[in-house]
């Protein structure tokens, strides 16, 4: 799992923001949408046992162990535009995605 330069301030202005002490960013996948799968981000308090972290100019992301095999090799992005903005991934392991690009399929 990498992040962009975009993505690394993204998360350190959020994690800046909480106003509690926070060892990073979990991600994991859950069961939604159209196509199967769908990307989570929560505030991380404590590392657990098995996550997986990934370290990078000075934030931590967490990996959940359950969504492990799903994203390695991940890259994390974050764009603004217009009318939107939010975290985008790119994943090697997506066979497809569905219409609307809330979830995935591997």
């Amino acid at each position: 799992m990498m992040l962009t330069p975009a993505a690394v301030e993204r998360v350190r202005a959020l994690l800046e923001k909480r106003g509690k002490p926070s060892v990073g960013i979990r991600i994991g996948v859950r069961t939604k949408g159209c196509s199967g799968l769908s990307y989570t981000l929560e505030f991380a308090d404590e590392r657990g046992p098995m996550d997986e972290a990934v370290e990078q100019d000075g934030v931590t992301v967490l990996i959940d162990p359950k969504a492990a095999m799903f994203i390695f090799g991940t890259e994390m992005d974050y764009v603004e535009e217009k009318l939107q903005s939010g975290f985008q991934f790119r994943n090697p392991n997506e066979k497809g995605r569905c219409g609307c690009g809330e979830s995935f399929h591997v």
